[in-house]
């Protein structure tokens, strides 16, 4: 990405095993800056195999305090139009094979979803892709199916009827360990097609798809360089960094003593 200074690649073990790929750390402008590539080099993982608990648990590890995913969508409404950016604000989840918890085995925690996205992140993150020339939608429902088959005609249909957004296959489970891991979230969603619900374009076709991605590539690199410039100047001023407090309702003296240690990057201020 141009701009990234200081690249270094970091190999992260963690309680739940190994992340998609090395971590490249470097710095844009002032700002110390962690990238994962979530599907392995080469994009070798599908949305079911990522090890999502192991990818936001090494960026915990890291430092890292604000996360951004970047993400291709289909759009479900006439008005985004593939080739615009969506910064969603609400998730549906329709996945059923995924583990979404850094929690279980002794301890459990129950944090709220009800604002999957720190509003103050989605904010600047919309604002610095208007500012590198986006067309871009502020808030919306991201649709987080399993895949990795694109959706029948019938499903497409009856996804519009429930007023989402954008469909996808991979945010849901990001925004969930975020807010356990009390990261700020946010993703930036590249619209790519139709979905198969637009009865004046073809069905689905993955060529058309990487077509327009590569196209908005730049542009999304754009759009995080001018997030991280707005960070650098900015406090943390939102209440994602205490998302966790009053959560955990395990009996601190029967939660395993291993699982404390294992989960002691997002915990340890609290046990």
């Amino acid at each position: 990405m141009p701009g990234l200074e200081n690249v270094q690649q970091v190999e992260l073990d963690t309680p739940f095993g190994k992340p998609s790929d090395p971590y490249v750390t470097g710095r844009i402008g002032g700002l110390e800056v962690v990238f994962l590539a979530r599907h392995g080099k080469g994009h070798r993982i599908l949305p079911s195999e990522l090890n999502y608990r192991a990818n936001i648990f090494g960026m915990k590890m890291l430092g890292v305090d604000h996360l951004i995913s970047v993400s291709t969508a289909g759009s479900m409404k006439e008005a985004i139009k593939p080739g615009d950016l969506v910064v969603p604000n609400q998730f549906v989840d329709h996945t059923h094979k995924r583990p979404a918890t850094f929690f279980g085995d002794g301890i459990v925690a129950h944090v709220s979803m009800a604002d999957p996205v720190c509003a103050n992140l989605a904010r600047d993150l919309t604002r610095s892709g208007r500012d590198a020339g986006a067309t871009i939608h502020e808030g919306g429902a991201y649709l987080c199916i399993e895949g990795p088959q694109f959706s029948s005609r019938a499903e497409s249909s009856i996804y519009r009827s429930w007023g989402v957004d954008v469909i996808s296959m991979t945010a849901m489970q990001e925004a969930r360990l975020a807010k356990e891991a009390e990261l700020c979230y946010a993703t930036l969603v590249l619209v790519t097609d139709y979905d198969c619900w637009h009865q004046s374009v073809k069905a689905v076709d993955i060529g058309e798809i990487l077509a327009v991605m590569r196209a908005n590539v730049d542009l999304a690199q754009r759009a995080v360089k001018n997030l991280a410039e707005t960070l650098e100047k900015r406090d943390r001023t939102c209440a994602c960094g205490s998302s966790l407090k009053d959560s955990i309702i395990t009996d601190r003296g029967v939660i395993p003593p291993k699982r404390i240690a294992d989960l002691r990057p997002i915990i340890g201020k609290y046990l």
